[in-house]
């Protein structure tokens, strides 16, 4: 998904639910590419723009870190079947 789709959505969603990006412990997302997730992270507003390395680097998105990214295992888990994923 696009940066900027994303991060409207992230932003109104934290809007209407008052809820900010420090207090979701699990994130499930499209990480079709690794280009594409360190992009989502930022959008979310799981780290500042442009951080989105240091963010992995700190291990942040994933077990023992601020938010575990994708405990399903993402779409290496399932594949990533060809036009069934969006």
């Amino acid at each position: 998904a696009g940066y900027d789709m994303t991060k409207l959505a992230s932003q109104r969603l934290f809007a209407k639910s008052g809820y900010k990006p420090q207090d979701v412990q699990v994130v499930e997302l499209h990480d079709c590419f690794s280009a594409n997730e360190l992009v989502t992270y930022e959008a979310l507003g799981l780290c500042a723009e442009g951080k989105a390395g240091e963010f992995i680097d700190r291990g942040d998105n994933t077990y023992g870190g601020k938010f575990v990214v994708n405990p399903s295992g993402g779409l290496i888990s399932k594949g990533h079947p060809l036009g069934a994923t969006g």
